[in-house]
């Protein structure tokens, strides 16, 4: 069993992913999805009252910031990730080796 994180490191941790994941400089993504990931932390840890809440936060926290990484890792390691469909038709046919060259037309 992996060692219980406080509850600022997942916090950190999940913001971190969020940047990672952005393709927008920093200075043009939109600050209402971190200040909405900051107020609903912040409400859920008000409302626990139970350490079972609070491991239930933690868990969740856990899971979405390994969820981002895992979705981050997957676009990097499969080139076809975010291609339109025929894109991905050609690039698999070229792939495989069905990719031929354009054939010479003598100008008329």
């Amino acid at each position: 069993m992996t060692p219980v994180q406080p509850t600022t490191h997942l916090y950190r941790a999940v913001l971190r992913e969020m940047r990672l994941a952005s393709r927008q400089p920093r200075a043009t993504r939109n600050p209402v999805v971190g200040r909405e990931l900051r107020a609903m932390i912040d409400e859920a840890r008000l409302c626990t009252t139970s350490p079972k809440d609070a491991d239930a936060l933690d868990r969740a926290l856990l899971e979405a910031g390994d969820f981002m990484r895992a979705a981050r890792i997957h676009a990097r390691y499969n080139p076809i990730h975010g291609m339109s469909e025929q894109e991905r038709i050609h690039a698999t046919a070229r792939r495989v080796g069905l990719d031929t060259p354009v054939e010479y037309k003598k100008d008329e």
